[in-house]
């Protein structure tokens, strides 16, 4: 076995320092290392730059500067023009089922009856070196259909002969790979994911007209996808693929990135599915961009649902923007997962999904997000009477007239103490789960990533951190009184699951953020140097 593979390339500045277990020599490669090598090579500065651009338009934002369309880019938002034509594989889209890159999980996804699954290596997987590296075997080998599973207690998992289509997310720019160092430092997370996949199945996934397909995340203007054009193109002339093989949807995730749309997909026009409203970090990216403006103060996240005006707005937009561009519109995550043992509530729920699904196939959209396969059948149910197309290209939402002021609307809303207790509760519990190695975790009827734990606790430090901020009873929020909430349920957690986990953990480390007098951008970049 090969210790240290890419010290068998002596010029590489790569060194895998978070061990090789057996197997992972398979995917650890030194060819494979040595293409993500020159990505990082060639990518790194850049990447590095459009990190730093992020923080000034931060400090703009937090000196009052609003975000808004680009006066120098207006000649691409009103010209004629649209990005390649899709391929076949991605046609139909009309359910796409998402989860970690883990083994069980890709099996049970691709098996699901979903039209898409989409792999994921950012949000609901927990980065361990473990999980990173045996995720890239698993997708290895699910391209080839050899992907099998046997569980603890002995079941057996295999592929069925029909399987969905296949996207990969990758990392987004912001977060590192500590366990493999480029010239010393931690190296950029998604240059790891990309290459490694990229590497192993591109190729073989281009022969069969399946991929390589990718979600692309947290892109915050048309700049940053830029970069993920040139990595594209470099990798499809590294290994003499045909211009355009690689397809990509952009998630809509950040409040500056909806205001680009247009810019986004000309720049990717040669490798743009769609793009696709992730409304659950786009919530988040809306109450972190704006954190610090006391005029800016979101109600609990329970009432920012898709038909508050700026949210509503979003996708709308979205919609517009997509079909008039020739791409797929995609709509966002129903997160419900169903509930055994209470007729009542799991008809509540399903009914909660389906209404949201109603929504998003009656406004344009061209498929939709489940987390969870027993919502598979509701879903479908909608999109095929909704949509009896493989898309809606044709619904091009010209009735549709979004300014500014649309996309930056405060909703109205209140603040109780049971919605600030639901943050803090479900903040730590899914922490706890994250510190533990796991992604991906049901709380409350639920299935949750991180992007639930950034809108709970980036919710906390700005209602503790504006003096506006009352409870619907009038009382007032402080840190003192939000670290004694988080307090509190810790106890309550405690004593209703067990004190196993890392519960005191994750709320040590979710009090710590609250108190600090900045934001902190992302939970997880501090909660990665905690993890095991």
């Amino acid at each position: 076995m090969i210790a240290n593979p890419a010290k068998d390339i002596a010029r590489l500045p790569l060194e895998i320092v978070g061990g090789m277990a057996p197997g992972y020599s398979e995917i650890l490669t030194p060819e494979a290392l040595a293409f993500v090598a020159e990505l990082a090579e060639r990518f790194t500065e850049r990447r590095d730059k459009l990190l730093e651009a992020r923080r000034e338009v931060q400090k703009k934002i937090d000196g009052g500067w609003l975000p808004d369309f680009l006066p120098e880019t207006k000649d691409i938002r009103e010209s004629d023009w649209q990005v390649a034509p899709i391929p076949e594989a991605l046609r139909d889209r009309r359910v796409e089922i998402t989860g970690p890159a883990e083994p069980k999980m890709i099996i049970n996804a691709l098996n699901s009856g979903a039209k898409v699954f989409m792999a994921d290596l950012e949000d609901s997987l927990s980065p361990t070196w473990e999980r990173v590296v045996e995720a890239q075997l698993a997708l290895r080998d699910a391209v080839r259909h050899a992907l099998t599973f046997t569980s603890p207690e002995g079941k057996e998992y295999k592929l069925n002969k029909e399987i969905a289509t296949l996207i990969v997310r990758p990392r987004g720019w912001h977060l590192h790979e500590r366990h493999v160092l480029y010239n010393g430092k931690p190296l950029t997370g998604a240059f790891l994911d990309f290459g490694l996949f990229f590497f192993h199945s591109a190729r073989y996934q281009a022969e069969k007209g399946s991929g390589p397909f990718f979600y692309l995340p947290k892109l915050e203007n048309h700049h940053e996808a830029a970069l993920w054009r040139d990595i594209f193109t470099y990798a499809e002339d590294r290994f003499s693929l045909k211009r355009g093989t690689i397809r990509a949807t952009v998630l809509i995730e950040v409040i500056t990135a909806v205001f680009e749309m247009h810019e986004i997909l000309h720049t990717l026009k040669d490798y743009a599915a769609g793009l696709n409203c992730g409304r659950w970090d786009y919530i988040f990216s809306f109450i972190k961009k704006f954190a610090r403006r006391a005029d800016f103060v979101l109600p609990e996240r329970a009432q920012v649902t898709m038909r508050v005006p700026f949210l509503k707005a979003y996708s709308e937009l979205l919609i517009q923007t997509c079909h008039r561009r020739g791409a797929f519109a995609m709509g966002g995550m129903a997160p419900h997962i169903p509930i055994k043992g209470d007729e009542e509530a799991n008809a509540k729920a399903l009914g909660m999904v389906k209404a949201d699904k109603e929504r998003e196939a009656s406004w344009g959209h061209d498929g939709t997000w489940v987390a969870h396969p027993g919502l598979i059948p509701t879903a479908m149910e909608v999109f095929n009477r909704l949509m009896p197309g493989k898309n809606q290209l044709d619904v091009k939402r010209e009735d549709v007239r979004i300014a500014q002021a649309d996309l930056l609307a405060i909703p109205e809303g209140t603040i109780t103490e049971a919605g600030l207790r639901n943050n803090a509760n479900v903040s730590i519990q899914y922490m706890a789960a994250w510190l533990s190695g796991n992604g991906c975790v049901p709380i409350n009827n639920l299935m949750e990533d991180a992007a639930t734990a950034e809108i709970a606790r980036a919710q906390l430090w700005q209602w503790a951190h504006h003096d506006a901020s009352r409870l619907d009873d009038g009382g007032p929020i402080d840190v003192a009184y939000v670290r004694r909430i988080l307090g509190e349920e810790l106890e309550f957690i405690r004593s209703s699951v067990g004190g196993e986990g890392k519960y005191g953990e994750a709320a040590e480390l979710l009090t710590l953020l609250v108190e600090k007098p900045d934001f902190i951008e992302f939970l997880t970049l501090p909660a990665y140097e905690r993890l095991a």
